[in-house]
């Protein structure tokens, strides 16, 4: 069977298949937006089932391999996966389309949340409820750790010096995340550069290498104040996070309640708590904190700065992501960065649990600590349960 022959008489091209409308773009990742509880795990089985499953958009293979890409990268890896599945189907204008309507149900929410959880007299049943999550935040965390571990741990090799640098770059993390917050960067960047220098080498670094590279770093804004801070927060959570949403907790905390006092550390469990339970990226948690710095303007700032880099990875490195995957750099990097990372998340438990406030939040803890780890069960449903007993003992009188 011959092609059909065009106005001149020569054979025409097979059309190819029609591009996905904008308008379906942002009708579909606006939903995954307000659907998407659960984190990381829960949006990236939602895009595969939209993009690859339902709508055959994407091959399983591509999309597989865009998931591989995105966590080479810094910041949220699921926001730039929905980033990059939308590029990939309209390139810049999709991802931008996409990429907006996938973060705004969550950030409209958790704004609207923060107004009620940061006000100046919340009602007493909002402080009770906001109390038990946050004290299940600290299982969170852990959790969040623990489910980093298996493929860090196989990703830095079988011979005992390499896993003694797994445990030393975990250590350095943890110490780093419950100890010198502000600096958490500095650390987990000196270990993914070590891991580079040891595998270029191929013998162990000299042990002071990172000390002195991290000594040498000195690029925070600790006397700025006002918005310039909350735009070096906001950064470093969208632009120097490795390992995904949930370091951002020890990217903020420090800066949030100790060094700018824009929240008590109890509100700062709250703010985890509400990105937690919350549609959409994880990542949002950042609003909360730009909304207690400067209110809904703050929180907009805050936003826009944090999610800025996924946006640009994306339509920067999406025609380059075969490279990226390939760099034997960027893999001993992240090789490095990724204990660090997993350390920073556990170690941040430790302050996190210090900010509680009441008796009762502690075997509210133990249960969510059983309810995640012994009965396996999910971390949205364990925060609910501990907001509702929360709820329960403020409405009898026991919570503030």
């Amino acid at each position: 069977m011959t092609d059909q022959a065009g106005p001149h008489g020569e054979a025409s091209e097979p059309a190819g298949p029609a591009p996905v409308p904008l308008r379906t773009i942002a009708r579909e990742w606006a939903r995954l937006g307000c659907i998407g509880f659960g984190g990381p795990p829960a949006h990236i089985a939602l895009l595969r089932r939209l993009c690859v499953t339902d709508r055959q958009w994407i091959g399983a293979t591509e999309f597989e391999d865009g998931i591989a890409s995105v966590n080479l990268l810094p910041g949220p890896a699921s926001t730039q996966l929905a980033i990059f599945c939308a590029w990939r189907l309209r390139r810049a204008a999709g991802a931008v389309v996409g990429g907006t309507c996938f973060i705004l149900p969550g950030l409209i929410l958790i704004l609207g949340l923060s107004a009620v959880f940061l006000a100046t007299r919340p009602p007493e049943a909002i402080l009770g409820a906001a109390a038990g999550a946050g004290a299940a935040v600290p299982a969170v965390a852990l959790s969040a750790a623990a489910g980093f571990v298996p493929a860090s741990w196989k990703r830095i090799g079988p011979a005992r010096p390499q896993r003694a640098r797994w445990a030393g770059y975990a250590a350095a993390g943890a110490a780093s995340s419950a100890l010198i917050g502000p600096y958490l960067v500095l650390v987990l960047v000196a270990c993914g550069i070590t891991e580079i220098a040891v595998r270029r080498a191929g013998a162990p670094a000299p042990p002071g290498r990172a000390r002195a590279m991290a000594a040498t770093v000195t690029g925070h804004a600790l006397a700025v104040g006002g918005l310039g801070s909350l735009a070096w927060v906001a950064f470093k959570v969208g632009a120097l996070s490795y390992g995904g949403g949930f370091v951002i907790i020890p990217l903020m905390q420090h800066d949030a309640v100790i060094t700018y006092h824009w929240m008590t550390g109890t509100q700062f469990l709250n703010a985890v708590a509400l990105g937690q339970v919350t549609p959409g990226p994880v990542v949002l948690t950042v609003a909360v904190v730009g909304y207690a710095a400067g209110g809904v303007a703050g929180g907009l700032l805050a936003t826009l700065i944090a999610f800025a880099p996924s946006f640009l990875f994306v339509l920067l490195g999406g025609p380059r992501f075969d490279q990226i995957r390939a760099s034997t750099t960027i893999q001993s990097f992240l090789t490095g960065a990724g204990p660090a990372v997993i350390g920073a998340i556990a170690g941040s438990a430790i302050p996190l649990g210090l900010a509680f406030r009441y008796g009762w939040q502690i075997p509210v803890l133990a249960g969510a600590l059983a309810w995640v780890f012994a009965a396996r069960r999910g971390v949205v449903s364990g925060l609910l349960i501990a907001g509702g007993i929360g709820l329960v003992l403020a409405l009898a009188g026991v919570s503030p």
